[in-house]
């Protein structure tokens, strides 16, 4: 496989993926003013599970495909999380929650769909796999993540550093999608399979989206 094998998978997941989005209530809600406070907790709560899980993911993808260029994208992004986490404790700081109010929250099993299909590719995907779901879903995480901020300023008056979680996640990390696509193009030419791939990266969208709609299920 080349590397323009890599790039053409990249291609159609994206497409894939932009043919499946769908709206988002809990954006509509919140950028409209709209969305009651006890699911910005919901959020924060939902969000430090995630976050927790996802770092322990990508730390397991990076001792299973150690060697460049997985080893080093992995371990990058398992390092973005721990920073993500301290970033969350702001937001929810000033929610009025700590760490402890977070742990205790009762997940939605929806919203957790996400993690836990994550965690399952990194104990028995392929370093394919996750590239490229990461970064097919990338440039809508990314805008779900701009908006959110937005709107928490400029509707709910928080300040920089309490949103700095979702600004964070706003942008993808330098060179993310140069190194996530050489881990694509190193997989398929070890073997990997591009459709279940392709396969990984649907699922990895679908449940995104089951995590934003579960944040507002319960809501008239």
């Amino acid at each position: 496989m080349t590397d323009n094998s890599a790039a053409e998978l990249v291609a159609r997941a994206r497409r894939d993926v932009a043919a499946k989005a769908a709206g988002n209530r809990f954006l509509d809600l919140l950028e409209a003013g709209e969305l009651p406070r006890e699911c910005l907790v919901r959020l924060a709560a939902e969000e430090y599970r995630i976050v927790g899980s996802d770092q322990r993911s990508f730390a397991l993808l990076a001792a299973r495909f150690p060697a460049p260029p997985a080893g080093g994208l992995f371990l990058g992004l398992a390092e973005g999380e721990a920073q993500a986490l301290t970033l969350l404790d702001r937001f929810a700081g000033a929610l009025g929650k700590s760490e402890k109010n977070l742990s205790e929250y009762d997940p939605h099993p929806f919203a957790q769909a996400y993690p836990a299909y994550l965690a399952q590719r990194a104990a028995f995907g392929t370093s394919t796999e996750v590239a490229l779901a990461m970064l097919a879903n990338l440039e809508e995480w990314g805008a779900y993540c701009a908006r959110t901020a937005t709107a928490l300023r400029e509707r709910y008056g928080f300040d920089e550093e309490a949103v700095g979680f979702f600004s964070f996640f706003a942008e993808s990390p330098p060179g993310f999608e140069e190194q996530a696509l050489s881990v694509i193009a190193a997989g398929l030419a070890s073997g990997d399979d591009p459709v279940e791939a392709s396969r990984a990266a649907r699922l990895l969208h679908a449940y995104e989206n089951a995590f934003w709609d579960a944040l507002v299920d319960d809501l008239p």
